[in-house]
């Protein structure tokens, strides 16, 4: 006969973890459905956001900085990027200071395709967490919070 298992919770619905991975999952479906008639992937979806809010305080946005702002693995960014240099979202320059460095910057086609999806997301968000009402500046504070102690591990 099979070993019992423990569980510290004493359902899934108690265990935070198993939550938020449920919230994650129906999330990301919802923002898969606004963002495929853009020919975008939520991650490609991810690093256009970062690049265009990076842009408006930088003129020389590097990879490095686009993953640093999403807490991204570099090797993940760099073959995303080469995906969206592939659809003419992006482009790839040297970097005028830093030999080792591309500066990484959005076509007219990127930005038009950036605006889009930021409006679809936004929409979907709005949506998606217009349950919480007036709870949702808790939600993200809560959220975080947990960003930020959870950052380094």
């Amino acid at each position: 006969m099979a070993k019992r298992i423990e569980f510290q919770f004493n359902s899934p619905g108690e265990s935070p973890g198993y939550l938020l991975g449920q919230l994650t999952m129906l999330w990301q479906r919802k923002l898969k459905k606004v963002l495929d008639p853009l020919n975008l992937t939520q991650t490609q979806f991810v690093l256009l956001a970062a690049l265009g809010w990076l842009s408006k305080e930088n003129d020389h946005v590097t990879q490095v900085d686009i993953a640093n702002q999403g807490n991204a693995d570099r090797m993940m960014v760099s073959k995303v990027l080469r995906t969206l240099e592939e659809k003419k979202f992006i482009i790839r320059q040297e970097h005028p200071t830093d030999t080792r460095a591309k500066v990484i910057e959005l076509t007219n086609k990127g930005a038009a395709v950036l605006q889009k999806a930021l409006t679809v997301v936004e929409n979907a968000d709005i949506d998606f967490f217009s349950v919480l009402e007036n709870k949702l500046p808790l939600f993200n504070r809560n959220m975080s919070l947990l960003i930020e102690e959870n950052k380094d591990e």
